[in-house]
């Protein structure tokens, strides 16, 4: 029994020596084989991006197109390499939340300066590495001309985002004694204060200024990751990768371009001539200038846009639908009504829906900034197109620009013949066609040509002969 008892001992000895051997396998050898770093010659693909210039629609795609690339390589980590003084909020905050929500973590090295809209950008990066001697801060939003602080609802919205930037990296927990505390990653009340002047936060800032950290004070403050003085230190000693390969987002002309037509202030321009276009090419008989100006509008604004997947061929089609609507107003169904004003909300629909990332009629992703950057966009455009087009008429003529196309002659001056039609003002007219505003009267059984002066008028109406100018009758 003893000796069958001692066998025993020996079999489950051995059993717990078997266990504790594959236990320690799997926690310290298959780990190693799991991570593809570990193993032996593995290279890390570290994507860099350089931005390095005012923050703006150009910028935004610059990091868009570079993220594509990092995810679609499968990169191990995308490094930010920053160096601006801040530039439009709206390109700055699509870039946070392209960085925030993208799957491979997103580093930023500041080579000196992440000012303003920097400064969102940088918070919303996974690590913060700065150069000795960099700074980041100073995020109130400013006029762009003047420079002057905007009105404290346009610092609300940015103390909003950048609160909610660095509370999107969460908490950490620290061991405080026999308790567990959490401690934010990247304190909001910082990032806030970046925008705010009245926050006060002890031994950090005071009331009344706007908080700029430099690199030490960062790195003391949680809000800086580590000091280093070139993208090579930030991926070999912060970032842990020994062997490595880098590749770096080259821009082409084409993003250039792209960057420079989606501008907000250019769009808005466009949408100035596409109104301005359909507009005067209403009031001409025949295609001419002003169809060919609307038309090279229209395909500037629509296509940089189709291209990065924003319109959508419906949303195009709408906008058609719209300028034949106004067309049918005018030419069809005279007047202001049903046709037109179709007409008017259709093109301001198919302008708006083309600035937002809507998923063909699904809205769910889009955001309420989104929406209020279309509207002031088309809205601007929609508005400025009014002078634009009184401005044109006052410099159609003797003087001004167009002075060189337009027909400047006066024909009464070029002849001693007192024309038989200026005896026919005062004198009652019908129309023989509608008049739109030209068609053709007849008075004592003569055909004439005639302009109206009231718009719109009716085959068969009663009009009288008001004035007689440039050899043209007109009618009211």
């Amino acid at each position: 029994m003893k000796a069958q008892r001692h066998e025993d001992t020996k079999f489950i000895c051995l059993k717990y020596y078997v266990v504790s051997l594959c236990f320690c396998v799997f926690a310290f050898i298959l780990p190693a084989f799991s991570n593809p770093l570990s193993a032996k010659g593995k290279t890390a693909v570290v994507y860099q991006i350089r931005i390095n210039s005012e923050i703006n629609t150009t910028s935004h795609i610059y990091l868009v197109n570079g993220l594509k690339e990092a995810n679609a390589m499968r990169a191990d980590a995308v490094l930010l390499h920053l160096n601006t003084y801040g530039g439009a909020l709206a390109s700055a905050d699509s870039m946070r939340s392209a960085i925030l929500y993208n799957p491979i973590p997103v580093h930023v090295f500041i080579d000196n300066n992440a000012a303003s809209a920097g400064a969102l950008i940088a918070v919303a990066c996974r690590k913060i590495y700065m150069r000795e001697g960099a700074s980041i801060g100073a995020a109130t939003v400013v006029n762009g001309g003047s420079g002057q602080a905007m009105p404290d609802k346009y610092q609300s919205y940015m103390r909003s985002i950048i609160r909610a930037t660095a509370e999107a990296h969460g908490k950490k927990p620290l061991i405080a004694g026999n308790d567990t505390v959490y401690k934010w990653i990247r304190d909001p009340k910082i990032a806030e204060a970046m925008v705010d002047e009245r926050i006060y936060i002890p031994n950090v800032i005071d009331s009344g200024k706007v908080l700029s950290l430099t690199a030490g004070e960062a790195v003391k403050m949680g809000f800086c990751d580590g000091i280093a003085e070139s993208l090579d230190e930030v991926i070999t000693q912060h970032l842990g990768y020994k062997n490595y390969r880098s590749i770096e987002y080259k821009p082409t002309l084409l993003d250039n371009l792209k960057g420079f037509l989606t501008n907000p202030a250019l769009q808005a321009v466009l949408i100035m001539i596409i109104v301005a276009g359909i507009y005067f090419e209403l009031q001409t008989p025949g295609v001419g200038f002003p169809t060919f100006a609307a038309v090279g509008a229209a395909v500037l604004y629509f296509t940089p846009l189709y291209m990065d997947g924003l319109v959508q061929n419906w949303e195009i089609i709408v906008f058609l639908i719209g300028v034949v609507c106004v067309f049918l107003e005018i030419f069809v169904f005279p007047g202001f009504g049903v046709s037109g004003t179709l007409g008017v909300v259709c093109i301001s629909a198919g302008l708006i829906f083309a600035l937002l990332n809507n998923d063909y009629f699904s809205f769910k992703a889009v955001r309420i900034p989104d929406v209020s950057r279309a509207l002031l966009t088309v809205l601007s455009g929609l508005v400025l197109s009014f002078p634009l087009i009184f401005w044109i008429s006052t410099r159609i003529g003797k003087k001004g620009v167009f002075r060189k196309v337009a027909l400047t002659a006066d024909l009464e001056d070029s002849t001693s013949v007192d024309p038989e039609e200026r005896k026919l003002v005062g004198k009652t007219a019908t129309a023989v066609t509608v008049l739109r505003p030209s068609g053709i009267i007849m008075i004592n059984g003569e055909i004439y040509d005639a302009i109206s002066m009231r718009g719109f008028v009716e085959a068969g109406s009663s009009v009288k002969v008001v004035k007689f100018e440039n050899m043209q009758l007109y009618v009211n």
